[in-house]
């Protein structure tokens, strides 16, 4: 059996064959329901299995499992969208659901129906299932063996904390425009968290990463042991860290993880229903420099195995490498079938959603900068007194003004163009279309997250990446602790 032949063989199974109906038994019940004032229609079914461990203390303190089954059904008209949700999947329900949405949406114009179109998925990740890729025994052995392993690497470690997590979705989406598609997403992640204590001073680090293939996969490429190595640094150069300075002062983002600023300050903002809105500090600079010469940012959702990519969006539109910004201009948004159509533009293959009881909107998938000529050492050397930060932790964005706030959870001090002591207490705060416009330097090093990113997006939740070459920004505030 062909991979594409077991794909539909594992969406049949899962979705229809329980069900006891057929894609077919879907596409007539959207068309005998259509009428003069829908523009378009959809049902989503989803059965997406889940499961995490948590090791604390040396002992697996948590663990769980779920199932989340059922079906979205969405109707729009115009710009108004009805949307409802069963949690089953079954023709009744999916049938008084639809009901329920049409009877929301209010106005539209006549929809030309198709005929149906089976669309097959590119093969971007394998259909497996990675929950059972490895027993629950294997699986509390793996946890056991990271405890281990973070504690022989620095005696003065105290407490660890470890988690692994998978994810098993199969997904199915039926239209108006005769379209069925289908998908089968595995999603994999492990983190490690530890606390380290010398002389009285106690100080953390973490790390995390995976992608969408299954634990054995995660341990031939050694992940799990990477992470780890990984959390022990942070620890070590944070229990070595001294208080950050504050003011305004030339920063330069580290390769991979830093990304993540660029996804908050200026990604979202690039997201079609912000600027059809007009909420977004990027309306109506389509064409215009919103950056720096030389910076080109893509979001690219067919990546191989990575965590934000997808073979098909949720609509069932095939996902693709779309450039935003490309030599600082401003060139395209990330849109979904909605929203392309009320701006007069095409879907970019970026509509998602965090499940079928929530309602799609245009997202980002790997969302990252480009590489440019410069080496990392060249930046540094260039720098007589600022900022190195290397990894991120949280941060908020205003999507109407691109005010943002980070924190830097490993950062070091550049002085001569030397990196020097390791700081703590630094939070970066500026404005995203400001600082695109004063980055100087970009690094020929792009590297991508370890794939740790979750977006949230109006109560939903979805997995992404990030990534971005080095980078200089001659000026941005720094927040910081020192005296």
């Amino acid at each position: 059996m062909s991979l594409q032949s077991n794909h539909a063989q594992i969406i049949d199974d899962t979705l229809f064959k329980p069900a006891c109906f057929e894609a077919y038994d879907l596409q007539k019940l959207i068309f005998n329901q259509l009428h003069a004032k829908i523009d378009y229609s959809d049902i989503y079914l989803q059965n997406t299995l889940s499961e995490s461990w948590v090791l604390e203390d040396r002992q697996v303190k948590r663990g769980s499992f779920a199932i989340n089954r059922g079906a979205g059904i969405r109707v729009v008209s115009g710009d108004k969208t009805g949307f409802a949700y069963c949690d089953d999947i079954n023709m009744l329900s999916i049938t008084e659901s639809f009901q329920a949405a049409k009877s929301i949406a209010a106005q539209g114009a006549k929809i030309s129906s198709q005929g149906v179109k089976i669309t097959a998925s590119p093969s971007l990740y394998k259909p497996v299932n990675p929950i059972e890729s490895l027993s629950s025994t294997s699986k509390i052995a793996l946890l056991n063996e990271l405890d281990t392993y973070v504690r022989g690497l620095d005696a003065r470690i105290t407490d660890v904390s470890a988690s692994i997590a998978a994810e098993y979705d199969v997904i199915s989406i039926i239209n108006s425009k005769g379209l069925v598609a289908g998908d089968i997403r595995p999603l994999v992640h492990i983190s490690v968290t530890v606390w380290i204590e010398d002389n009285g001073r106690r100080e953390s680090g973490r790390a995390g990463g995976g992608g969408r293939y299954d634990f054995q996969e995660l341990q031939n490429l050694n992940i799990p042991l990477t992470i780890a190595s990984q959390a022990v640094h942070e620890a070590t150069i944070n229990l070595q860290s001294v208080p950050s300075p504050a003011g305004t002062m030339e920063v330069v983002l580290g390769a991979g993880w830093p990304g993540i600023l660029l996804h908050e300050a200026v990604g979202h903002g690039l997201e079609g229903d912000f600027n059809r809105k007009k909420i977004s500090t990027f309306s109506n600079s389509m064409g215009t420099q919103v950056a720096a010469k030389g910076v080109t940012v893509v979001d690219n959702g067919t990546l191989p195995n990575r965590r934000g990519s997808l073979n098909i969006d949720d609509e069932g539109t095939p996902t693709q490498c779309t450039t935003l910004i490309e030599n600082g201009v401003l060139v395209n948004y990330m849109q979904d079938e909605l929203n392309a159509r009320l701006m007069g533009m095409q879907s970019t293959g970026n509509c998602r959603r965090e499940a079928y009881n929530c309602i799609p909107m245009p997202r980002m998938t790997n969302t990252y900068m480009l590489a440019g000529q410069h080496s990392k050492e060249e930046i540094l050397s260039s720098v007589k007194k600022g900022l190195y930060a290397v990894n991120f932790g949280g941060g908020q964005v205003d999507i109407t003004s691109g005010q943002f706030v980070f924190t830097i959870s490993e950062a070091y001090l550049i002085e001569n163009g030397k990196v020097t002591r390791p700081i703590k207490g630094a939070t970066l705060i500026g404005n995203g279309p400001e600082v695109m416009k004063k980055i100087s330097m970009v690094g020929n090093d792009l590297q991508l997250d370890p794939g740790i990113g979750t977006c949230g997006k109006d109560g939903q939740s979805v997995p992404v990446g990030v990534g971005q070459p080095t980078l200089k920004i001659n000026e941005i505030v720094v927040g910081g602790t020192a005296k």
